[in-house]
């Protein structure tokens, strides 16, 4: 048994702190606020079965033109931001080339298949069941071509990764919907992707599992972490805490933390934002209205609309045009009712250039683990890469384990 500080209390982290206490070890996660509360809490709250391959950016110029005059409401940016990130930005589109990333999701998709049975036991032994939905994702399309280009997309998920779906013209989906006021063209649903009502609860909910087994949780800050002679040391709200090792699992603040130690880790930085609807119909589903970037999701507080991804630095005062076109572009076919007073959410996605979540040891410093780069999908695989992490740290190899290893990437 080993002793062991986590650093970050987010999906990622509560995962890896159970898994680690699975496996025997004394656990102790740091974080500066409670478990939930920053990237983890406010997702779209989908495992989501159906991304077998990870969001890669377009390569064609009238996609990119649209992004870089804001005409589609799924990116937004700054040139601060932009020049900031364009090393990572430009090996994120040479990662997204057709061969490499066909190539990047066949392990991604190994990832993503595991991932609700991974979360399963988690629901079960928190007693989180209430939270759950297994009634799928809808792609919502208004225009017929885009339905008819994702019903083909479909077929070929189906066969390449056994992603099931239904396709549906948009009359017979309105039947199933009855929130729909205005007929798409058509609807993609997915079927294998199960929806969470509350993800900051859920992910505490796995956080009140990890202490009622006996793991603890003490508020510091990760930038303190440094080397001892005996593993590492993080200042905390009850002093320097040690421990033989640590995992670095602070999502978009891991690459900061990690500069003391003389890693250089390129990042893509995806802000995202939500708010709150008061709905007067419960969707039966989520859903993503393709045409106009957001994702709307029944809520215990309400109809959340999600946002796509601004590129901007992480101080950026906040700006919520995109959340506020989707909502008004949602309003048209269904009754979005109106915005639920509550503090303004914010986060960021870390997005690694190759698409991949870099687990494993650090290069250079024995007993240092990285878990972190999940992209959109840090809610969806935090059980999964968790379980992985725990197979690198026994010493176990695959090809998989090569594919996200600190020491192959980073070299």
């Amino acid at each position: 048994m080993a002793e062991f500080v986590v650093l970050g209390a987010g999906m990622v982290g509560v995962s890896s702190a159970l898994a680690l206490q699975a496996h025997g070890h004394s656990v102790t996660i740091i974080d500066r606020t409670q478990a939930g509360c920053e990237t983890s809490y406010g997702n779209a709250g989908i495992i989501q079965m159906e991304a077998v391959q990870p969001y890669a950016l377009p390569r064609d110029l009238l996609t990119l033109c649209k992004y870089a005059l804001e005409i589609s409401n799924d990116v937004t940016w700054r040139m601060d931001g932009a020049l900031q990130m364009l090393p990572a930005l430009w090996s994120y589109f040479r990662h997204s080339s057709p061969a490499k990333h066909a190539q990047i999701s066949q392990y991604y998709s190994r990832l993503i298949r595991s991932s609700t049975a991974d979360h399963a036991g988690l629901i079960r032994d928190s007693q989180a069941e209430h939270l759950i939905s297994r009634d799928g994702l809808a792609i919502l399309l208004r225009d017929q071509k885009e339905f008819d280009k994702t019903a083909k997309k479909a077929d070929f998920l189906l066969n390449e990764y056994g992603v099931t779906s239904r396709i549906l013209d948009g009359g017979r989906y309105q039947k199933e919907e009855p929130a729909l006021k205005k007929t798409p063209a058509g609807v993609v649903h997915f079927t294998q992707s199960w929806s969470c009502a509350s993800p900051g609860d859920l992910t505490r909910a796995y956080f009140d599992l990890f202490v009622s087994r006996g793991g603890k949780f003490v508020s510091g800050d990760a930038n303190t972490l440094q080397q001892s002679a005996s593993g590492w040391q993080v200042h905390t709200d009850e002093g320097e805490l040690s421990a033989e090792q640590a995992v670095i699992a602070l999502g978009p603040w891991s690459p900061e933390v990690l500069k003391r130690f003389g890693y250089r880790i390129p990042m893509v930085y995806k802000r995202g934002y939500h708010g709150h609807y008061d709905a007067p119909q419960r969707l039966k589903r989520p859903f993503l209205d393709v045409a106009n970037g957001v994702l709307a999701a029944p809520m215990t507080k309400g109809l959340r609309v999600t946002t796509g991804a601004a590129l901007v630095p992480h101080n950026s005062p906040v700006d919520t045009k995109q959340l506020e076109r989707g909502a008004k572009a949602l309003n048209e076919i269904i009754d979005v009712g109106e915005r639920v007073a509550e503090p303004q959410w914010v986060g960021t996605r870390p997005c690694m250039p190759d698409m991949l979540p870099l687990v494993g040891e650090a290069p250079n410093h024995k007993g240092l683990w990285f878990h972190f780069g999940h992209g959109h999908q840090g809610f969806t695989l935090g059980p999964t890469t968790s379980a992985l992490l725990m197979d690198m740290m026994n010493g176990e190899c695959s090809e998989l384990i090569s594919a996200l290893s600190p020491e192959l990437r980073l070299s």
